[in-house]
Formats: structure tokens, C-alpha cells, sequence
């Protein structure tokens, strides 16, 4: 049986897509900002502008338990320049660590399914943090992927890093993408940091394969992230500006949600649907079927898509549907129930 988990503004909720049954909310109070798994624990980020940020974990989806220390910097919250977590953004697990990727933006690992968690002083004290400056959405590590000693990391609106020692050090690796906000002839040098990140996966198969929605575009990279080329032919704006990117296991197809610009975040047309690509995203087109032809004025957050390897793909909007596809996007349904604003979404 699939559960597809939802996060929104007023809480969580689990939501049965075969009888379309609820459960109850979870966290009332709570804004769910992410989903995980890690060993026989589920993963729920918490955050609330009275009482910060948590964690919840559950072994059963039934009994949830906030841990004692979720993600912390441990400054002064006197100093001048203290850092504080407000979020926990995404979860990211592989064969040894349980990753966190966190607002204010910072990396931090847990070696025991997130009861405890350590930060990663490589990139949480980068030499170029007094240079990061938050995006629309905050400033925030929204992304963090591995594959053995490598490690990349997403932050909105730094740029995407990369360390090959286990996040001992990192360097940024966002050559060939557009500064957001600024024409190209009138960048006479390139900075470091400014590049807006909406989203970034990896090709399982092959770790220099990445896949990146950027704020200024769609883009692969095909060396590791040292060099970016656009990558949107199809798609129905030409600025390719979006926050979504899922990669289905089973096919390997790609999944983005198009919107009409940076100054207009909304469907091109009111035609909301979901576009894919067969061809490691050369190129795109409209994702099968059952998109409705009413005006639809809606979007998709970064966290609020999820596939997995078995043909599923969920996407949450912030009009509160829940689109399903259960056959790698060649038809879609509307999902039963609606929903608060949804930030975060998870295949269980």
C-alpha cells in the first residue's frame, strides 16, 4: 500500500490515494516543512515562529516522538553574527549518514537516525558565507545528494556545491549558469555565490549526470556540475523558470512543473500540468493525461514532490491538490481532498 505524506502550513497528513482516506492532522500548530526515512524511522521537519524547529520520527506512522537536539549551530543567539536553524528543508539518506539540509542555510549529518546530528563545518563555515544572501524562500540548503565521498549541496541563493571528501571541504561548481537578476552583459566578472538553485537530483547511475532548476532555467551537467548547459527545449516558457525536478527510478524519466516567469509564478496560460523528459532532459513535453482544461492558477514548491522506482509520482500544489501518476506520468488523477498550502511531500 502507498501513503503519500503531506506538509503544509497547518500541519501534516497522511493520505491513502486508493479509497482517498485522511488521517487525522498531524502536528496541528506545526508547519511541515520536510519528509524522510532513515532505518525503521520516518522523518517529519517541524518549525514554528514560537517555539523553532523540530524534529518528529515515527516506526509505525501512528505514534510520532519529537527528538531531544534536532540540527543546531550552538552560537550565542547574543553575538552579532549568530546563526540560527529555523527550518529543516530537506532529508537525504545513504549507506552511512542521515543528511539535513537547513535554514538559515547549513549542513548537518546524524549517525543514529537523527536523534543526535553534527554539523558540517565545511560548508556551514565556507569561506564565502558572508556573501549569502537569501532568496525569495529564505536562505536555505534545500538539496543535498551523495554518492560515496561525494557530496552536493543546493542552497538558495548561494549556488550548488560540491565536496569530494565526505563534506570535509566544498567548492562551488555553478559554472555556465546565469546570475539571477543580472543581464549577462552587464556581469563584467563572475561571483562566486548569487546563483538561485531551485533544485537540483543526480543520476543514480552516473554521480557527474545532474539534473538543475535554476531561477534563471532548466540545466544538465555532465562533468560532476563543473560546467552546466540549458537544457529546455519544450517547454512552454522561455525562461524555464520553475522549482521542481523529479527523476522516476524505473524509467529514469525527468519530471519539472513550468511557470510562465520569475515575475509571474503561475502556469503558462492557466494550464497547469506537469512536463517530462524521456531523454535525460534534452527535451520535454507535456506528461500524459488527465490534466483538467479549467483555468488552473497554481503551483509546485520544491519539497512538494516526490517519485519513487515503481512508477509513482506525487506533486502538491499551493492551492492544496495532490496530483498522482502510478504509471511514470503517462496519466495523472487528481487525488481526493484538499488540502492547506503544501510545502513538503513524500511516497510511503
Amino acid at each position: 500500500m502507498t501513503t503519500i505524506a503531506i506538509g503544509t502550513e497547518k500541519g501534516g497528513f497522511l493520505l491513502d490515494p486508493d479509497d482517498g482516506e485522511v488521517s487525522e492532522p498531524l502536528f496541528p500548530g506545526w508547519k511541515v516543512t520536510a519528509f524522510g526515512r532513515s532505518g525503521e524511522h520516518y522523518l517529519a521537519g517541524v518549525a514554528s515562529n514560537w517555539f523553532g524547529p523540530g524534529i518528529q520520527r515515527s516506526t509505525d506512522l501512528q505514534e510520532w516522538t519529537a527528538t531531544d537536539a534536532p540540527p543546531s549551530y550552538g552560537d550565542d543567539p547574543e553575538a552579532e553574527d549568530a546563526r540560527e536553524v529555523k527550518a529543516v528543508w530537506t532529508f537525504h539518506r545513504d549507506d552511512e549518514w542521515l543528511w539535513a539540509g537547513v535554514e538559515e542555510a547549513g549542513l548537518f549529518r546524524s549517525a543514529d537516525d537523527g536523534a543526535t546530528w553534527e554539523g558540517l563545518d565545511g560548508f556551514n563555515a565556507h569561506r564565502t558565507r558572508a556573501d549569502w544572501g537569501p532568496g525569495l524562500g529564505g536562505l536555505c540548503t534545500h538539496r543535498v545528494l551523495t554518492h560515496g565521498d561525494r557530496v552536493y549541496a543546493a542552497a538558495s541563493a548561494v549556488g550548488v556545491f560540491r565536496s569530494d571528501d565526505g563534506g570535509a571541504t566544498f567548492d562551488l561548481v555553478n559554472d555556465g549558469i546565469p546570475v539571477a537578476g543580472m543581464p549577462a552583459d552587464e556581469v563584467d566578472e563572475r561571483p562566486e555565490t548569487g546563483y538561485c538553485v531551485h533544485n537540483l537530483r543526480m543520476d543514480p547511475a552516473d554521480p557527474d549526470r545532474l539534473y538543475r532548476q535554476d531561477h534563471m532555467g532548466v540545466f544538465r551537467s555532465d562533468d560532476g556540475g563543473h560546467s552546466w548547459q540549458r537544457r529546455q527545449d519544450g517547454l512552454p516558457a522561455e525562461m524555464g523558470f520553475g522549482f521542481v525536478m523529479a527523476r522516476e527510478g524505473s524509467t529514469g524519466r525527468l519530471f519539472t512543473q513550468p511557470l510562465h516567469s520569475d515575475g509571474q509564478r503561475l502556469p503558462v496560460d492557466g494550464a497547469f500540468r506537469v512536463y517530462r523528459s524521456d531523454d535525460q532532459g534534452a527535451s520535454w513535453a507535456v506528461s500524459g493525461t488527465g490534466w483538467s482544461d479549467a483555468p488552473t492558477h497554481t503551483l509546485v514548491l520544491r519539497g512538494a514532490v516526490d517519485a519513487d522506482d515503481d512508477g509513482r509520482v506525487a506533486v502538491g500544489t499551493t492551492s492544496g491538490a495532490v496530483w498522482l501518476t502510478e504509471d511514470a506520468g503517462d496519466s495523472w488523477r487528481q487525488v481526493p481532498g484538499t488540502f492547506p498550502r503544501i510545502g513538503a511531500v513524500a511516497l510511503w
